[in-house]
């Protein structure tokens, strides 16, 4: 985060000192030393994890929590996207969950499997229309403690999208069908 912030401020001075001609000699952002870049997580569910973590998950009293894992290890959405989901875009007939916005600000179109379809028309209704009717901050709670009573440690749940996307691999799909549908513009990235 902070190199992103610092990208963009190097930016600010550079349009001010180039596009507005702000008398200033030289751009003080370029003098900061930025911190290291983080190194890429690759944590994956261990043997026996995804049913610690399902089973856990169970015994929440949310009854959105269990389903919206098992959703995000079939579909390799992202949290917002999943908590953002409203019914009206789930095409249950066609098999396929539509995101009108995403991330990286464009709409895609997610298969479901037939375990996230299984899943997914067992979810009680909510008058708003999501699917998830969750934060953000309540997820990052229950996860917690989810994660905590499964005896699960070092597991975020954006986790699980690595997890699906690594799945959708292993059953042979190619990586323009994987970033197809997990939305990944940079194929070095995925």
């Amino acid at each position: 985060t902070v190199r992103h912030d610092l990208s963009l401020f190097r930016h600010v001075f550079e349009t001010a000192i180039k596009e507005w001609g702000m008398p200033i000699n030289s751009n003080p952002i370029r003098l900061i030393t930025k911190p290291k870049q983080n190194l890429p997580r690759d944590r994956r569910l261990e043997e026996g994890e995804e049913e610690l973590l399902l089973l856990s998950c169970s015994q929440s009293r949310n009854p959105y929590l269990l389903p919206l894992v098992i959703v995000a290890i079939e579909t390799a959405m992202r949290r917002g996207e999943l908590l953002g989901l409203e019914r009206q875009y789930l095409k249950i007939d066609n098999r396929t969950a539509y995101l009108p916005m995403t991330k990286n600000g464009e709409s895609r179109t997610v298969p479901l499997s037939t375990r996230a379809i299984a899943t997914l028309n067992k979810i009680p209704i909510h008058i708003s229309g999501r699917v998830f009717s969750l934060s953000e901050t309540a997820l990052r709670g229950l996860w917690s403690r989810a994660c905590r009573r499964a005896g699960i440690s070092n597991l975020r749940f954006h986790d699980l999208r690595h997890e699906a996307t690594s799945r959708f691999f292993e059953k042979g799909l190619n990586i323009m069908e994987v970033s197809t549908i997990t939305g990944h513009k940079d194929l070095k990235m995925l």
